[in-house]
This record gives structure tokens, C-alpha cells and sequence, in this order.
């Protein structure tokens, strides 16, 4: 798994270098942030269960993988997996999280969210063969960080801020990009350094992050790309990044623990919800096999 991972990446950054297209989702640094922060809220325990799962590899290292994997061959990849990354309502009350299923299988998943249960679903389902364990465990990692971007919940019409054309410093981009990437690029750090300059121990914080489930994540970030939406101009700078660095921080650090709250809830019933866990998540119901998930 991890040579094919390894080769997965040289392949999508000759992709990308070939194309000039712009990452999807969270840049990979953000995504190796958010695993970075995660691994160290991880219990023992949890630690132990998923090791297994990630084959010698870290959170932050997987966390790119589910859009290195989109240039591999085959009708999933090519045809279906973008579907997870994202969710398009124009109106945040229009999102109504107890109209989904749980979708039955991968073809059913038509959203961030519908991934999100079904990735839960599958990992916490102790007949679930490793290799789809593997598989859901990765996927998971990178949706917890791709809910957080805000211009993953975005307008239907731009594609999530990908059709509104800007710059940055007299550079070429576009509004998905520059949360995607070049906001975190800019503060010119590692990802384990960023990790660690915005981590955080602090127990009443740590609380508030843990009370919360995936609806109320995509809650957040559909309120913030409206703001964004309305306060980004067309030439950006240091005054964009002054404004807006915070929240590209807090978002990354709310990810990751709240990924590691997740994989604490799933993986060690002895985890202290509010403390190192989620509060319990109730999975809606799932969706027969003949039929698409509600309102998807």
C-alpha cells in the first residue's frame, strides 16, 4: 500500500505540473496538517486499532490520498470520487442532515456528507474486510479535512469559488485555490510546524470542538464561504492574509481534532467524549440497495 501510494503522488504532481490545474481540495500541507494535529489526539488505544489500517503509514501522510488517487484509472475514480469531496447548496438552510441515508455503497455516495456517514458506517461495521477498512479510513481522514474548507461549501454556479478568477500577490488564481493552498503557503512552514504552532491542549477548548458532529462542521463552513464570498476582492495581498489567515488556522485545527474525536469515538469505547472523543453520532438509517440517498 504504501509503495502504491508513494507512486500515486509522483503521478498526480507530474499531473498537475503537466496540466497547471490546481489542487481540489485542502492543499496537501492542510491536509498534512490536519493529520499531523490529529495523530496527537489519538489514544492509545485508537493508535493500536489503526495501525493495521494505515500500513506504516501516518494520518498526515494519508491524508492526501484520496485526491492523489483521483488519476487512477477506472470508472470510480475517474467518474465517481470528486462527488465526495464537496457539497453545493446555495442556501445553508436548504441543508437538512435528517433527510440523508446512510448511502449502501460507494455509487451512492453523491456528497461530502453522504461520504462522511458511509466512510463512519463502514469503519465502526466489524465485518467490513480490511482492504474497504483501509480504504474508508483514508477516504475519512481526507473528508474530515475537506468539510473544513470553506470553499467546499460553496455555490454550485462558481464550482465552489473555482470560477471566480483573482490574484495573490500578482499571481494568477482562483477564490478555491487560495484557501485550497495559498493562504496556508503563504506563512512558509512545514506542515508539522504549522501543526504545532496551532495545536492546542486547552481542555474547555477541546470540549467545545468534541461537541459537535459532521452536519455542524458543514454548518460552519457553509456560513463561512458566504463571508467569503461577500469580503474577497479580485486583487489580494497581505491585508487579505491578515484578515483571513485566522480562520484558514482555526479551520485546520478544528479538523484535526475533531478527526481524532472521531477515530477516539469509533475505535475506544474507554475515550472520554468531550475530552478525547466526539459526542456519539447516530447514523441515519441506510439507504436500500435499489435506491438513492435522500435529498442527494
Amino acid at each position: 500500500m504504501k509503495v502504491i501510494m508513494k507512486m500515486a503522488r509522483v503521478f498526480c504532481g507530474l499531473l498537475l505540473i503537466a496540466s497547471g490545474e490546481q489542487a481540489l481540495a485542502w492543499g496537501q500541507n492542510g491536509h498534512r496538517i490536519v493529520g499531523q494535529i490529529a495523530s496527537m489526539h489519538l489514544t492509545k488505544t485508537t493508535q493500536k486499532a489503526i495501525a493495521p489500517l494505515l500500513a506504516g503509514d501516518s494520518l498526515a501522510e494519508v491524508g492526501t490520498w484520496a485526491d492523489e488517487m483521483r488519476s487512477a484509472p477506472g470508472d470510480f475514480w475517474q467518474k465517481e470520487s470528486s462527488r465526495w469531496h464537496y457539497i453545493n447548496v446555495d442556501d445553508r438552510v436548504a441543508f437538512d442532515p435528517h433527510l440523508y441515508h446512510t448511502p449502501h455503497s460507494r455509487e451512492d455516495v453523491k456528497d461530502i456528507y453522504g461520504g462522511i456517514l458511509q466512510c463512519i458506517a463502514k469503519l465502526k461495521d466489524t465485518q467490513t474486510p480490511l482492504e474497504e477498512r483501509q480504504f474508508y479510513l483514508r477516504f475519512l481522514v481526507h473528508l474530515v479535512g475537506d468539510i473544513h474548507q470553506p470553499m467546499h461549501a460553496g455555490h454550485a454556479e462558481d464550482r465552489g469559488g473555482n470560477s471566480i478568477a483573482l490574484t495573490f500577490f500578482g499571481e494568477k488564481t482562483n477564490l478555491h485555490s487560495l484557501w485550497d493552498t495559498e493562504l496556508i503557503e503563504s506563512q512558509n512552514l512545514s506542515f508539522s510546524e504549522f501543526a504545532a504552532f496551532i495545536d492546542t491542549q486547552d481542555k474547555q477548548q477541546l470540549k467545545t470542538l468534541l461537541t459537535s458532529s459532521p452536519a455542524d462542521w458543514l454548518r460552519e463552513s457553509m456560513t463561512l464561504s458566504e463571508t467569503i464570498y461577500r469580503t474577497t476582492g479580485n486583487e489580494l495581498g497581505y491585508a487579505y492574509i491578515y484578515q483571513n489567515i485566522p480562520i484558514a488556522q482555526q479551520r485546520l485545527q478544528q479538523a484535526g481534532i475533531r478527526l481524532a474525536g472521531l477515530l477516539n469515538s469509533i475505535y475506544d469505547r474507554r475515550a472520554k467524549q468531550g475530552v478525547t472523543a466526539l459526542t456519539p453520532l447516530s447514523l441515519p438509517t441506510p439507504a436500500s440497495p435499489t435506491s438513492a440517498p435522500a435529498n442527494q
